[in-house]
């Protein structure tokens, strides 16, 4: 271990991953140190953050939240405040940064996180929107800048934990046979479809293992997280979506598994914290203390398993259609998402009305190829324009017919 401290931002440093980075770090001041912490608006929280880490920079996305965040800062003397996207890219691949943990929720964290790639980082990915949006173009950067590329998602975490890795951090897969990505099927997961159609955004912000903000607890409760792991899982060990199983475990004691071809599993445990797979990505390929509690298998008692019911949770299926049309339609698929779960986070939609928005978003938006970060920016803010549309006019969403997406509609 280098006896310099390595540096870190952390790109959405107020949400629940961006506090457990802080948590780890905090255990290691000998290690590790807050270079850049980044927020959209909550200027009280990345405040207090910034008292206790001392940053060199603090990012707000909003202008006026900097400068009110350059106020209450302005006596400490030690922290800068930057706003924008600009603001975001410097910290991102400033020179001084070993390190970026890329955490900000939604397709707004793509940019930084290609920026941090491009720049050659040591990449801790627990933003999905970057393969989901920009798969070929982020993998690409991360081979031409030789960065390296350590996946957060507990998921992908321990999918990497189980695959062969060689010594540059390039997961192989020598031997492998299937990757079996657990579920926990969320809060719904035994609820009866009628039951399902009722649910509030607090039952399903309710997860039953994990804490997480509520954009990402809607999305495990819709299923439609599974989607978004399945093609980032694809990106990051260069798989097909038919080697790779959706398996639902309830307990979410096993993150994931990796099958062999000599009839072997390998499978990764731990309780469900995610301070785990932050902790290894940080160090690896040491391990460090994380602060989680050893797991109890005795106390765990048992591990059940059961298949995915793509027909109460038409999500995955969804997200499984647009991966297999190819170009830009998973850019449409999780640009609708995320306007259709703002819209039942608000009351303005019902829980299975977000699947219905995503398809009629995906049957009325054309798919091209996105060679470019233009082209995937201007695919996504379509498919808001269109599932904003939608969202605006109920008749017209319920009333879309289903057909197969390809990408020369």
């Amino acid at each position: 271990m280098s006896s310099k401290r390595q540096q870190i931002t952390i790109l959405g440093s107020t949400g629940s991953i961006g506090v457990s980075t802080l948590d780890v770090i905090a255990r290691h001041p000998d290690r590790f140190s807050a270079y850049a912490l980044t927020a959209s608006t909550s200027v009280d929280a990345l405040y207090e953050q910034c008292c206790r880490f001392q940053p060199r920079f603090a990012v707000m996305a909003d202008a006026d939240a900097a400068a009110a965040l350059e106020r209450r800062l302005r006596d400490a003397g030690v922290t800068r405040v930057l706003h924008g996207d600009a603001g975001l890219r410097q910290v991102a691949e400033a020179a001084e940064v070993d390190a970026v943990m890329a955490a900000i929720v939604g397709a707004a964290g793509l940019p930084p996180t290609l920026a941090a790639a491009q720049a050659g980082k040591r990449v801790l990915l627990a933003n999905k929107e970057a393969l989901v949006m920009a798969g070929a173009l982020f993998m690409s950067a991360v081979r031409e800048a030789n960065a390296l590329l350590m996946p957060i998602d507990s998921e992908h975490n321990a999918i990497f934990q189980c695959l062969p890795v060689a010594a540059d951090g390039r997961p192989g897969l020598q031997g492998v046979e299937r990757i079996l990505l657990t579920a926990s099927g969320g809060p719904f997961r035994s609820w009866s479809e009628s039951a399902i159609s009722d649910a509030s955004p607090d039952q399903a912000c309710a997860h039953p293992n994990w804490a997480m903000g509520r954009k990402i607890s809607v999305d495990s409760a819709s299923l439609m997280n599974k989607g978004l792991e399945l093609a980032e899982a694809c990106w990051l060990f260069d798989v097909t979506p038919e080697q790779v199983d959706i398996v639902v475990h309830p307990q979410s004691i096993i993150h994931s598994m990796v099958q062999y071809q000599d009839g072997s599993v390998l499978a990764q445990l731990g309780n469900p914290d995610m301070r785990t797979p932050i902790a290894f990505g940080l160090a690896w390929p040491e391990r460090i203390m994380a602060g989680v509690s050893p797991l109890d298998m005795i106390a765990t008692a048992r591990l059940d398993f059961e298949a995915p019911d793509e027909g109460r949770f038409p999500c995955l299926r969804i997200a499984r259609e647009a991966i297999a049309a190819g170009g830009t339609a998973m850019v449409s698929c999780n640009a609708a998402n995320e306007i259709a779960v703002a819209g039942f986070l608000e009351g303005q939609l019902g829980f299975t009305e977000i699947p219905r928005l995503i398809e009629a978003t995906l049957e009325q938006v054309p798919q091209v190829e996105p060679t470019t970060l233009s082209i995937v920016e201007n695919a996504d803010a379509l498919a808001r324009d269109t599932a904003r549309a939608l969202l605006a006019n109920p008749g017209t969403r319920r009333t879309v017919a289903r057909a197969p997406l390809s990408q020369d509609r």
